[in-house]
């Protein structure tokens, strides 16, 4: 699955195993923890199995149970 080439410069893309990764779905933020994602040993970009995508859509749609729900802090930004 891995070892294809980055799409942006070029590097190798390489499982990395993190531990938490927030993904942005219509529905709101989802965060997966404690799985793996593929990532560019040069410029760091992030590249996601179809799987994991699949789980954020579940989550997100509800078809699928979270384990549970975090509070995320939100404030405005005011010109300087």
């Amino acid at each position: 699955m891995y070892g294809y080439r980055c799409e942006f410069c070029n590097g190798t893309v390489r499982p990395r195993l993190v531990e938490r990764e927030s993904f942005k779905h219509k529905n709101g933020f989802i965060i997966l923890e404690d799985g793996a994602i593929g990532a560019c040993d040069r410029c760091g970009n992030r590249y996601y199995s179809a799987d994991v995508l699949h789980a954020v859509h579940e989550i997100g749609t509800g078809q699928r149970k979270s384990e549970r729900t975090e509070a995320v802090p939100v404030a405005h930004l005011k010109p300087a």
